[in-house]
């Protein structure tokens, strides 16, 4: 509205100093041509009372003549021999004292006592010109003036009635979760705004209910999968242990316990997933970087030591991690350390870096592995997605459970990559977070 308001109101203006010179110089010429009639009825009425001989010096010199010492006015009376009647408006040149001046001239003819004389009232052009320039600045001071202060109204007024859609925003902006959602109603005398908050927190309440089916529905098959998978094991392993199957058999079996165990692992994983969205963790622990990333580094250390990989770490710039908890960071850090161990070849590396950006901290893991291409980063954090195809023991959702953590600690994750040169994870951790 501002913009729509400020670009119509230019485009007046331009239009205005467009035509201002011609109406500024009709203007000026209907006023100057109305001072010239009421100067020639002024005189008149002079005439009238005195007579027309007191202007009249001698019979030799039969007219009248009268400038002022700028020469930009004269006045004229001179007897007449013609009969025809004048009263026109005309711009022409006069000699005065030798110079030559444009003026213009009202003609006007009259009679008296039977002889006719004629009036002649004269402004130059160079006075009237200069009015208009006067004229000229002074609109544009006050139209700058006014452009000025309306727009300046029409700011602050659009900001007022703006002001509870602003906060609309902020509540947005602000929102974590459906659930964490400011329902509180936006005071407002505007019904488009009053509508658009009572819409969005039914759309939250609605968005949060889908939230918690879907979690009651992860939940619950995560649970009723859980029951039979450790049936089937007990059985498998019993039979391993009880019987005396043939050598095919038996590798049957164990191929069996290995799938299994990868679908135990997978249901786990969603259970984590889906109690780290409910927010069923506390986040009551303080610790430092240092601490967590060399656990995990030695932890993963003999794993990387086994493929020839080395694993750098440059902790010096320690931080301390507060309202935390200290299993899913730990977690957080292990699948992304893990996962650059399984995409990087023998005799690579990986570094584990902590730095500071103003008031906030980064830990940065990357390595000279395979990489990623473009298309793939743009689906990194989707379950089921970043599972490798030659990785038969990765359930394609460590990354996800990764992003899950970060999200619920407002942590951000800032992924670079690049097809056989390697991949960079960077962890900001916020002062506030």
């Amino acid at each position: 509205m501002t913009l729509f308001s400020l670009v119509s109101r230019l485009i007046f203006t331009i239009a205005f100093l467009l035509i201002l010179p011609w109406i500024i110089e009709r203007i000026n010429t209907i006023q100057t041509d109305m001072e010239l009639i009421s100067k020639r009825e002024k005189v008149i009425s002079i005439i009238e009372e005195k007579g027309v001989e007191q202007f009249m010096i001698s019979d030799s010199l039969p007219s009248f003549g009268s400038y002022n010492i700028l020469k930009n006015e004269f006045i004229n009376i001179e007897k007449r021999y013609q009969q025809e009647s004048w009263n026109f408006i005309e711009v022409t040149d006069r000699i005065i004292e030798g110079e030559i001046i444009q003026f213009r001239i009202l003609n006007y003819s009259f009679r008296v006592h039977g002889e006719s004389y004629l009036l002649e009232i004269g402004k130059s052009t160079e006075s009237i010109k200069a009015t208009e320039e006067t004229t000229k600045k002074v609109i544009l001071v006050f139209l700058l003036l006014f452009i000025c202060i309306t727009i300046a109204s029409d700011l602050l007024y659009t900001r007022h009635l703006l002001r509870p859609l602003n906060f609309i925003i902020r509540k947005l902006k602000s929102t974590s979760s459906p659930d964490a959602f400011d329902k509180k109603a936006v005071k407002t005398t505007t019904a488009d705004f009053a509508t658009l908050d009572a819409t969005l927190n039914e759309l939250m309440g609605k968005i949060s209910e889908s939230f918690r089916r879907e979690k009651d529905i992860t939940v619950n098959i995560s649970h009723e999968l859980l029951t039979p998978v450790s049936i089937l094991r007990s059985k498998l392993e019993n039979i391993l242990l009880n019987g005396n199957p043939d050598e095919n058999v038996q590798e049957k079996i164990e191929e069996s316990l290995a799938t299994l165990t990868r679908l135990t692992s997978l249901v786990n994983s969603l259970l984590l997933i889906a109690r780290i969205e409910s927010s069923q963790y506390l986040k009551e622990e303080t610790f430092t970087a240092s601490e967590i990333l060399n656990e995990v580094c030695d932890e993963i250390l003999p794993v990387a030591e086994n493929k020839s990989i080395a694993i750098r770490r440059d902790l010096s710039t320690d931080f301390t991690i507060e309202r935390a908890n200290r299993a899913l960071i730990f977690s957080m850090f292990f699948n992304i350390i893990n996962n650059s161990v399984k995409n990087t070849s023998p005799e690579g590396e990986i570094s584990v870096l902590t730095t500071r950006e103003g008031n906030n901290y980064r830990a940065t893991i990357s390595d000279n592995g395979k990489g990623m291409s473009k298309e793939k980063l743009e689906t990194l954090f989707l379950r089921f997605r970043s599972r490798q195809i030659d990785d038969a023991d990765s359930t394609g959702i460590g990354l996800a459970i990764a992003k899950s953590i970060a999200d619920f600690h407002n942590i951000h994750i800032d992924v670079k990559s690049e097809a056989g040169k390697g991949t960079e994870f960077s962890f900001t951790f916020f002062k506030n977070s």
